[in-house]
C-alpha cells in the first residue's frame, strides 16, 4: 500500500477508536480528506475497506524471521517469545480492544460481518505466520506434533491468556513493556515444554491439550 493508503487506514481505525461503530464510506472519506470514488478505487467497496483496516492492524504483529539452517532450542525459544510480545503488544492496545469489541457486538450481522473479517484476518491470518516457525521446530527435531492448528491455537491460549477478554470487559490496567516481555517469554517456554520433541513422553501435548 501507498503512504497514502495508510494513512486513510489509520483514519479509519481512529473512527472505530472515537465512535465505536464501524465508519461508513462518507465518515471515511471525511476523516481522511479524500473522495468516496478514491475509497471505492481503492478497496472495491465498504466490506474491502474493513478488510482493509483489520489487515493493516494485523500486520503490526511482525511475523517470524525465516528459520535457520540449523535451529536450536535458545533460537526457536527467542522467535516465538518476540513473535508473542508483537502480538501482545498489538491486542492490547486501545485500537484493538475497540475493533474487536465492535466485531463482537456487529459478528453475524446481517449487513458487513465485521466480526467474520477480523476473524479470518486476524487468529485465522496470526497462526499462518506463526506455522512456518512450528514446521521448522519439528524439523529440526524441536517440537512434536500432528495437528498444527491444534498446537498453533495452543499457544495462542498460552500467550492470550484472560488478558484479551479482559480488556473486552473493560479492564483498564495497563500492560507494560517489562510485563509483556515477561509473559511472552513464559508463554513460549511454556509452549516449547508442551510440545518438545521426547520420546519418553505417554501421549502428544494436542491430545493432552484436547482432553481439557
Amino acid at each position: 500500500m501507498s503512504a497514502r493508503q495508510r494513512d486513510v487506514l489509520d483514519a479509519v481505525l481512529g473512527l472505530v477508536r472515537e465512535t465505536h461503530r464501524a465508519p461508513t464510506m462518507t465518515a471515511v472519506a471525511k476523516a481522511a480528506s479524500c473522495s468516496k470514488e478514491t475509497l471505492y478505487k481503492w478497496f472495491g467497496d465498504r466490506d474491502g475497506l474493513l478488510t482493509a483496516m483489520v489487515r493493516w492492524q494485523a500486520s503490526r504483529v511482525r511475523g517470524l524471521p525465516p528459520a535457520s539452517a540449523h535451529l536450536d532450542r535458545a533460537a526457536l525459544l527467542d522467535g516465538l517469545a518476540e513473535f508473542a510480545r508483537n502480538w501482545l503488544t498489538v491486542i492490547s492496545g486501545p485500537t484493538s480492544v475497540a475493533l474487536n469489541r465492535l466485531a463482537i457486538g456487529e459478528a453475524g450481522s446481517n449487513g458487513a460481518d465485521l466480526g467474520a473479517i477480523v476473524l479470518r484476518n486476524g487468529p485465522v491470518a496470526m497462526a499462518r505466520r506463526l506455522m512456518p516457525a512450528l514446521e521448522a521446530g519439528r524439523t529440526a527435531g524441536l517440537l512434536a506434533f500432528e495437528d498444527g492448528e491444534a498446537a498453533a491455537r495452543c499457544f495462542f491460549g498460552l500467550v492470550v491468556r484472560d488478558v484479551q477478554i479482559r480488556l473486552l470487559l473493560g479492564d483498564d490496567q495497563a500492560l507494560s513493556e517489562a510485563v509483556i516481555g515477561r509473559d511472552a517469554r513464559r508463554a513460549a517456554e511454556q509452549f516449547i515444554a508442551l510440545y518438545r520433541a521426547d520420546e519418553t513422553r505417554p501421549a502428544t501435548a494436542e491430545a493432552n491439550h484436547s482432553n481439557h
